[in-house]
């Protein structure tokens, strides 16, 4: 937790504000915890105000639609609690201007969600300037705090390590689960005229993430909702079905492209509809672990710190070591999503070999269309432009081939952000930046014999793929 402006508590405040940006959710959040906290202690009503701009980069009907379900749930669950919910959807760029400076008058404290990626940085900092109380960031990403590591790890066998050394402390302080249970609190039954009169809430219901509501907003039309629906109650589901029927085989088939062994979570863990710290607890629950199986020992071993099962240990090195280690780097280093950010033997041998001939190079136009030679990668990209998601294997090669195919290193950094960004669930996320960046050295290490093209990072093939894991009935799938 971080205070991030230099003003005070305001006890003549009329309520407590919690700005609900990133955690999307009312269970297991640190940032609702601290501020039904605030309220309980200074005897204040709770407003929880979640809003949706429709400015962002990349906004389109997949990413409002996964959003404002996330949305419907929150309002279903909240209108239960002691608390008042104010959904907010912006039908014009600007329309919300001034909406958080008005509520903030308001407050006796404001409290927001500390995330260190996409605008929501540059967003709350300017934020901090409007904000008349005392204004605090929460950090409820993941089981490690990100501040708790202060120098950015350049290897995940380090980070590893480190964590190893570490998360013992912050096991046994998780966020309560539902943070306004048999919480009393003042109530506010509604804000004044004034405000809704400019700002009306939304009504949510079922039909508030249908296309014909969805092409009222100024918003990219093109991409598609997916199948994959948003939502507390969504992600809960998927969570259920990972753990009954799936983790026992992701250990050994989470590489298969025609098994569907991986979580699914990361759309959720994405856009805070469920937390990690929810996941390791029902995972760990599940798996009869004890805090006491930890080992004593940090080696920076993917296999037998934790005392768990071989399929639990599996998933927890991703879903920790390597979805935290993207937040590690996210928050010291605000070139985390730029080419010079990698490593310097890695920007030193794609540049010594920048001029290599490339027998295949495509346009952003072209690969985004999968008009490729590659019929494998040309699947794995219809995939994305579906389902907003590629398979986890397959997104290694789906990089791999956009660095060999692009006439620098430079524009096929630019186009696989502006490919992964634009259609998947989890893009734009200090995780997916580090599968993208992974792709051209970062996290890993100079490997032999030395290439065209790919110099010392790790070279990856569709023929080596597809000889490794199977893929037939991928490419039927995927098939033009």
């Amino acid at each position: 937790m971080r205070k991030i402006n230099d003003t005070e508590i305001d006890t003549a405040g009329e309520l407590v504000l919690y700005w609900m940006i990133a955690a999307r959710r009312t269970r297991w959040n640190f940032g609702l915890q601290r501020a039904v906290d605030w309220a309980r202690e200074l005897d204040k009503p709770l407003l929880v105000f979640e809003p949706l701009r429709c400015g962002y980069p990349w906004a389109s009907d997949r990413f409002h639609a996964f959003v404002i379900q996330g949305m419907i749930d929150n309002a279903q669950r909240l209108s239960r609690k002691r608390c008042l919910y104010y959904p907010y959807l912006e039908h014009k760029p600007g329309d919300g201007k001034g909406l958080l400076a008005t509520l903030a008058k308001r407050a006796a404290v404001v409290v927001s969600d500390d995330y260190p990626a996409f605008f929501l940085p540059r967003m709350t900092d300017a934020a901090a300037k409007q904000i008349p109380v005392s204004f605090e960031l929460v950090d409820s990403n993941g089981i490690l705090p990100m501040r708790a590591a202060d120098k950015v790890f350049a290897r995940a066998h380090d980070f590893r390590r480190f964590l190893q050394k570490s998360l013992p402390p912050h096991l046994t302080e998780f966020p309560r689960p539902d943070p306004l249970a048999r919480v009393e609190l003042p109530t506010l039954e509604r804000l004044p005229p004034e405000i809704t009169r400019q700002w009306p809430p939304t009504a949510l219901d079922d039909t508030s993430a249908t296309p014909d509501v969805l092409k009222s907003f100024p918003i990219d039309h093109a991409v598609a909702p997916t199948t994959t629906v948003g939502g507390a109650k969504a992600a809960q589901k998927t969570l259920r079905t990972f753990l009954r029927s799936k983790l026992t085989h992701y250990d050994d088939d989470r590489n298969q492209p025609e098994r569907e062994a991986t979580s699914g979570l990361s759309p959720y863990l994405h856009f805070g509809h469920i937390s990690a710290h929810q996941v390791f607890s029902e995972l760990m629950a599940d798996d009869g672990w004890m805090i006491d199986d930890v080992a004593d020992k940090a080696t920076g071993s993917r296999q037998g710190w934790w005392g768990a099962s071989p399929a639990v240990e599996a998933f927890l090195d991703q879903l920790v070591t390597w979805r935290e280690v993207g937040y590690n780097m996210a928050w010291q280093r605000s070139d985390y999503d730029r080419y010079e950010s990698l490593p310097d033997w890695a920007k030193k041998t794609l540049g010594e070999h920048v001029v290599d001939p490339r027998e295949h190079v495509y346009t952003l136009d072209e690969f985004e269309n999968a008009e490729t030679h590659d019929e494998l990668w040309n699947g794995a990209q219809r995939q994305l432009v579906r389902e907003g998601r590629i398979h986890n294997y397959l997104r290694m090669l789906w990089g791999k081939k956009i660095l060999e195919w692009s006439k620098r290193p430079e524009s096929a950094v630019d186009i696989m952000i502006e490919l992964n960004n634009k259609y998947a669930l989890d893009g734009r996320d200090p995780n997916s930046y580090s599968g993208i960046f992974w792709c051209l050295g970062r996290y890993d290490r100079a490997w032999g014999p030395e290439r065209p093209i790919f110099g010392k990072t790790r070279y990856m093939s569709s023929e080596n793929t597809a000889r490794k894991v199977r893929v037939r009935a991928y490419l039927e799938k995927y098939g033009s």
